[in-house]
Formats: structure tokens, sequence, C-alpha cells
């Protein structure tokens, strides 16, 4: 049909001519969909995957000889999950990415509406300025930069700075609310130097705060955890999880999507029965409802990035044993 005529419609005495029909209206009958729009339980989506840090930072390397920062003011490696079709993301609401800044470099002050955190693997001597406020970006620390909030990064020490990012720009993809800006002069002007901040949690907090704990996290995927902020970001939750050589987890599935990051320590994530092993700063993608377990072999520390906060906002967040 070219045009809509009432009169032909009211005439149709086969399905399958009221099917071609729809096309030309954009519309689908609930009785009758090419695929399903409800399911039982979450469907299977994005994969369990592992990115080595050895490998990473092998690439960055040589990033760093090739790539200058008038051909990229960041230089990263986007973790894309592997899953066909997916260009981007590393999980459905988040991405991660390994970055490095050496000595003398400055990565120029922008914003934009995805929130942002900064987990410090190796280097000493490099900082951020978010909103004004210079902090020093130290190993082990995360820092946080918020929705809209101006930053910038420079490394004025002797050592290559090596991180992870996290945000949350597939969600915000998802919701179609992207602004982004480059801050006119480049660098924030006169900035505070800091050592206290609320966008700054500091390594040594983090250990005093696990060894201040003495009862194990009521889901068991850690003897010890700790919550950085509360959550940290509108979109995302940090938690710093303490397990010991030998610690085997329970086997648990959430709605929520999860990113690890090994600060110390080595062992294996079991999701949906693919064993991934992991060590010092490897990344662990467990997607939305596939089963996990932790097994450890050396004492580990890890922190977990997860998009909790949305579901939980939205009366959409559960976990349960498996």
């Amino acid at each position: 049909m070219t045009s809509f005529d009432a009169r032909s419609v009211a005439e149709i005495d086969k399905l399958d001519d009221l099917y071609s029909v729809f096309d030309d209206l954009s519309v689908e009958g609930g009785w009758y969909r090419r695929s399903p729009a409800l399911w039982p339980e979450p469907l299977p989506n994005f994969l369990p995957h592992r990115w080595r840090y050895a490998q990473m930072k092998a690439v960055l390397d040589a990033a760093g000889r090739l790539v200058d920062h008038e051909m990229a003011d960041r230089r990263n490696l986007t973790l894309t999950n592997p899953v066909e079709g997916n260009t981007y993301a590393t999980l459905r609401s988040l991405v991660a990415a390994y970055q490095l800044i050496r000595p003398g470099e400055v990565a120029l002050a922008h914003h934009h509406t995805p929130a942002a955190l900064r987990i410090i693997l190796e280097g000493r001597g490099t900082y951020t300025v978010v909103n004004g406020d210079r902090v020093e970006m130290r190993p082990g620390d995360v820092l946080l930069t918020p929705s809209w909030a101006w930053h910038e990064h420079s490394a004025v020490g002797p050592d290559d700075c090596y991180w992870v990012d996290i945000l949350d720009v597939p969600l915000v993809h998802l919701l179609e609310p992207m602004f982004f800006e480059k801050y006119p002069a480049g660098v924030q002007e006169d900035p505070r130097d800091i050592d206290t901040s609320p966008i700054a949690f500091r390594w040594e907090d983090s250990l005093a705060r696990l060894a201040a704990e003495t009862e194990a996290p009521e889901h068991g995927m850690a003897e010890r955890e700790i919550e950085l902020g509360s959550p940290a970001m509108p979109t995302i939750a940090l938690h710093v999880q303490e397990l010991g050589a030998g610690f085997e987890s329970p086997t648990r599935r959430t709605t929520s999507n999860s990113i690890f990051t090994v600060i110390e320590g080595a062992g294996e994530t079991v999701v949906d029965g693919e064993r991934l092993t992991w060590e010092r700063g490897d990344i662990i993608a467990v997607p939305a409802w596939r089963p996990y377990q932790h097994v450890v072999s050396e004492s580990a520390r890890l922190v977990r990035a997860s998009d909790e906060p949305v579901f939980s906002v939205l009366g959409l967040l559960r976990s349960e044993k498996v």
C-alpha cells in the first residue's frame, strides 16, 4: 500500500494481507511479533571477558612512542566487548579503558555528561585537575570525575603513569543526553593543590577500612568489602574487595553489570562456566545475570565498578545465589 485506505483495509479477509499493511504503518501486532518483547529472565548478551594488563601495557608503550597528544588528547585503549555487533561498550551500560600519560604530557581539559573514574595502576607524579582542584593520582587510588566536571591530567614526575578509566558512556548513548565541550583555555587556570578531596579515595584509606571490617559481606563474594561513596556516583557504584589465598566464593548472579580491576593478587573468576584467570592489573567483565564465582590462588584485592545505582533507583536490582 502506498497510501492508507480505510475502506480497503475494512475489506481485508486474510491475515497475510493485514500483515502487509503493518510495515507501511510501522506497527506490529501484539499477537504476531517477529521477536518476543518479554522473556522470563534476562537473556545472555554481552560476553564474559578478561583483558590482560601485561598485553595492554605493551600496546600502550608502543602507542606512547607513536601517538602524541596532537593525534589523540587521551592515549587510551577502549575495552570493547567481543559480542557480535558491539563496536564500543565493555558491558551494556559501562565502558572501560587503559590509559597512559608520559612525563611532561598534558591531557587538556574538557567536560562531558558521562561520569568517569580512574583506578591508578602505576606511576607517581601525575595529577588530575577536576573543577579547579589539583589532586595527585597514586597507585591504588580511585579518583572520580562526576558528570559535567571540567577535568584534565598532567604528568610532572619522572614516571609513565598507567590507569584504568571506567565511564557510563554506553548508558548516556542509550538515553541520549550526550554533551561534550573542550575547555576554552586548554587547561584550567590557577588550580588549587589539595591532598584530601571527595573525588579521591586513597589506597591507604581503603586498606585501613578493609582491615577494620570484622565480618564478610552478606553476599559472600569476598572476605572483606567496603564501598567507596554511597554510591560513588549516581550511575556507578564502587566496592573494594579483599579475598585471601584459597578463598572460593559462592556462585551468584545479579542484574547489575560488573567490571573488576585487579589491584593485587591472582586467581580466576568462573563466569557462566567460562574460566577467566587473572593477575595484577587485569580487568574482568561480568555481564548482568551471568552466574560467577571467584577462586583465589594469591591473596587479592579487587575494585568492582557496577551500575547497581541505576538498577536500585529503578527497583530492578536483584541478586541471588545459584
